[in-house]
């Protein structure tokens, strides 16, 4: 086995290691968190809903009772006594129910909230710093996205392993792609980009990457894909920001579909065998 080959697999390992202990943490997290919302929804059931349920009968039926709290004083009283358990269970039942609805509508606010965040940190970033970092887990280069400069023409090979570098990023933890600039970080410009296209701007190259990534990463994955353009040393550069996606997403080849998986500073195929492991540690998050 070959350096590379070892170093591919360490970095494989790696990750699903780091997969495995951020969902055990995760789930640990939200199971202590729904626990405490369906407790707190209880409480406030019995001692809330069942109170407001008690005022409103006390004024339509106008029971034998002094005033309205001492009627409801009353009940709740007798109901904590043990003598009406089917309606301390209903109320609290309905509590609890409500607390686990609020509680999964916090934890979807909460993902937007964190991948707007990320979004906003990716913006804020400078490109000039961005590039200098060089590429990494999280940042890759292409010279363009469909023009081969060697052969001076169209190679759509290119396209392939850009959209293969996106679904490596989508299947971790996000990342950056940057077309119009080399390997070494020199800005090339996607100008001749431009002109393989019908609508030769940077909104034809927009609709360019979307249509590629939609044909070939579906549709419902195009949602974790964010393009911006940069004006550099008087060259185009698209910024294409990742965002890592909440399922599985493989690359339509020839007929079957390939798993691709960001590892160190580059985008590894994984066999049958390592993408069902790491797609079922990814099921458990």
């Amino acid at each position: 086995m070959s350096y590379l080959e070892i170093t591919g697999r360490r970095g494989y390992i790696s990750s699903i290691v780091e997969s495995i202990k951020n969902t055990v943490i995760q789930r640990a997290y939200w199971i202590r968190f729904f626990l405490l919302a369906i407790f707190i929804g209880a409480v406030a059931g019995f001692f809330l809903l069942y109170p407001i349920n008690e005022f409103v009968f006390f004024y339509e039926h106008h029971p034998d009772s002094p005033t309205v709290w001492r009627f409801i004083y009353g009940q709740l009283t007798y109901s904590l006594k043990g003598f009406t358990p089917d309606k301390t269970s209903f109320y609290a039942g309905v509590g609890a129910l409500l607390g686990l609805i609020i509680a999964l509508l916090f934890k979807s606010w909460q993902k937007k909230l964190k991948h707007i965040e990320k979004l906003h940190s990716e913006l804020e970033e400078n490109l000039g710093a961005l590039i200098s970092q060089g590429e990494g887990p999280k940042l890759e280069f292409k010279s363009s996205f469909r023009w081969d400069m060697t052969q001076n023409k169209v190679n759509r090979a290119l396209e392939a392993v850009a959209l293969k570098t996106l679904a490596g990023f989508m299947n971790s933890k996000g990342g950056t792609l940057l077309v119009g600039v080399d390997d070494n970080g020199g800005i090339t410009g996607i100008e001749q980009d431009y002109k393989t296209l019908k609508k030769q701007n940077r909104d034809g190259f927009e609709q360019a990457v979307m249509t590629a990534a939609a044909m070939k990463l579906g549709t419902e994955n195009c949602q974790y894909i964010h393009i911006l353009f940069h004006r550099i040393e008087e060259k185009d550069v698209c910024r294409i920001i990742v965002s890592p996606s909440l399922r599985p997403v493989f690359v339509k080849h020839n007929g079957s579909a390939k798993f691709y998986l960001r590892t160190g500073g580059s985008t590894r195929e994984l066999n049958v065998e390592e993408a069902m492991a790491y797609v079922s540690g990814l099921k458990r998050e």
